[in-house]
């Protein structure tokens, strides 16, 4: 049976002796009564450092618990591919999905982007309370999933001012109508930046602008695919031919 995950905001100690007391955070003692976990019970900690704990509980209060931390384990479940997935701004719930499968197929961060076409419009305090809950939601898929290593969501940004900062490695768009193919158009040993529209996609002076700066624009199959599927099947795909998904170990 798997032991139930938790992400610590407290830096977990390392190294680890056998029986080291930690105290978690008030969050991780909350989840710990709302799944009904009692003392004497086994759960999984992680900090984004790598590697995971496994603790044995000893204590739950209503704002607090300790654990002994029994052992440590360096796995990583990281994908191979480093894939940044700079997502148009979607609707609120659109936006909440795409971050969180995102996440378990495996990307290292996500950018959201304003565009012209996007229907949902964010700046100033609204935005950096929409990040703060997507960042949650990371969190919440690291701990389902397994991963590790907590992505990144960064602060909402236009299309122009991302394009700036010249990402390292390869940046593509994708483009029903380019000419090039998405898998046969990745150089997988580098760092992969995908962009993807908002509902009404890009418009052509906003593709135009990519392009202008170093990004190729790339079609992924011959339908035109929703913002809330085309990211994910692209990333799935991505991790399928250049990365971990379907591998045998």
């Amino acid at each position: 049976m798997i032991s139930p995950r938790f992400f610590s905001a407290l830096p977990l100690p390392r190294p680890c002796w056998l029986g080291t007391a930690f105290a978690v955070s008030e969050a991780v003692a909350r989840h710990l009564q709302v799944l009904r976990i009692a003392t004497g019970d086994d759960i999984t900690l992680f900090d984004g450092e790598g590697g995971e704990f496994v603790a044995t509980v000893v204590t739950i209060g209503k704002r607090d618990a300790t654990v002994n931390l029994c052992a440590f384990d360096p796995i990583e479940r990281e994908s191979p591919i480093s894939i940044t997935l700079v997502q148009a701004l979607a609707t609120a719930d659109k936006m909440d999905l795409i971050v969180q499968k995102a996440v378990e197929l495996g990307v290292t961060n996500i950018v959201p982007i304003a565009t012209a076409r996007a229907t949902l419009k964010l700046d100033g305090e609204r935005a950096e309370k929409r990040v703060a809950h997507w960042q949650a939601i990371v969190v919440a898929a690291c701990e389902q999933c397994g991963r590790n290593r907590v992505p990144l969501v960064h602060g909402v940004q236009t299309l122009d001012q991302w394009l700036k900062k010249s990402p390292e490695g390869s940046s593509i768009v994708l483009d029903p109508m380019a000419e090039k193919p998405l898998l046969g158009s990745i150089d997988a040993d580098r760092p992969i930046a995908l962009l993807i529209g908002p509902e009404g996609g890009f418009t052509t002076d906003e593709i135009a602008r990519a392009v202008t700066h170093g990004v190729m624009a790339a079609k992924f199959g011959p339908r035109v695919l929703r913002t809330e599927t085309a990211g994910l099947a692209a990333i799935a795909a991505l991790a399928a031919c250049f990365g971990d998904l379907g591998t045998v170990v």
